[in-house]
């Protein structure tokens, strides 16, 4: 069965999007719709495909059947309701939603019309990624000691001088930690398991003229016990490669982007060395250190054809709605943190 997309906002992110939906061979990008008629024409032409000045006319389109959202962070709910209410399903861009509540409206409108959400973390879609996660499910890290992500990134000035949106509460919902580090949050929850605790400590250092932090630490508890820190910042020049950290009592793996850096168990299996072998070595892009952009589009693929599998076969996507809220919640309370000077518990 081909399935019919359809995109909600034609800016960067959406081209990703376009561009997986177009070497896939089950999908067809359609239409699209966006408020700014220059940048949605633009859109149109480069991906052939429709477009609308109507919201409602791209979802009244029968051959839609599968929508992505690509607005601004804190503009997800409302085309997603909406989407919903015309009965498709919904592949949501980064965070979810900025507030826990607007993220609840999403999941719970998508229970009660039976369609299905993915949220877009496309770094669990990675081979090493996937490597990492299955080592864990199989228990050769033994129990958890520390578990840390570091997202030292660079943005100028300009960048968030150039949409003003940028760098606000309203719509981008935070600064380095909900924009730019959620995918490294939703990773280290993901292998280390929920968070129970969060103390932590914001600042706006290398910016003016934004709301929001460029610069955060923050010490986590994990529920099985085991220590971490997330740092985050989009203030650091010349910025470098996102880190994660997985550390045991009988393992340890680190990750630079998609590099494994460290992976060393102490049972060793016969696949260790090819593993080490096979995801060492140099990124295969700048990972957006310092250009928002410099981004591989590889694992917003592997996702939409997640969603597309989850369609065929009849069950739940891998990053589902209740799945991409978790990390939403971990961000919001190191900001609660950072606000109160108080231990939050999650």
């Amino acid at each position: 069965m081909k399935h019919g997309f359809g995109i909600i906002g034609a800016g960067a992110i959406a081209d990703l999007h376009a561009k997986s939906v177009s070497e896939i061979n089950n999908a067809k990008l359609i239409g699209a719709f966006d408020i700014d008629d220059k940048k949605l024409k633009a859109f149109g032409e480069k991906n052939k495909c429709l477009v609308y000045n109507n919201i409602d006319d791209l979802l009244h389109n029968d051959n839609i059947d599968i929508i992505c959202i690509c607005t601004p962070s804190g503009l997800h709910l409302e085309p997603a309701l909406k989407a919903i209410e015309y009965g498709k399903h919904c592949i949501i861009e980064k965070p979810l939603e900025v507030t826990l509540e607007r993220c609840d409206q999403i999941i719970d409108a998508a229970r009660a019309k039976g369609v299905l959400i993915e949220g877009i973390f496309p770094s669990r879609f990675y081979a090493v990624n996937q490597e990492i996660k299955k080592a864990i499910d199989e228990n050769r890290f033994g129990r958890f000691v520390i578990g840390d992500a570091y997202v030292k990134w660079y943005r100028s000035q300009e960048y968030y001088d150039s949409v003003k949106w940028r760098g606000t509460w309203k719509f981008d919902g935070g600064g380095a930690l909900m924009n730019q580090s959620i995918h490294s949050v939703d990773l280290l929850q993901w292998y280390m398991g929920p968070v129970r605790s969060v103390q932590a400590l914001t600042s706006l250092i290398g910016h003016s003229n934004i709301e929001v932090e460029d610069a955060s630490v923050a010490i986590l508890k994990f529920a099985n016990g085991a220590l971490g820190v997330i740092e985050g910042s989009t203030a650091i020049y010349p910025g470098s490669y996102k880190r994660i950290e997985i550390l045991g009592t009988e393992g340890s793996a680190v990750i630079e982007e998609n590099n494994l850096v460290t992976w060393k168990f102490l049972n060793e299996t016969d696949r260790d060395n090819d593993i080490r072998k096979n995801h060492s070595g140099s990124p295969d892009s700048g990972g957006g250190v310092s250009n928002p952009m410099a981004i591989n589009y590889l694992g917003h693929k592997y996702q939409i054809e997640d969603m597309i599998n989850s369609l065929n076969a009849g069950h739940d996507t891998s990053v589902t709605g209740e799945e991409a809220r978790k990390s939403v919640e971990i961000i919001l309370s190191i900001y609660k943190s950072a606000r109160t000077g108080k231990l939050v518990e999650i």
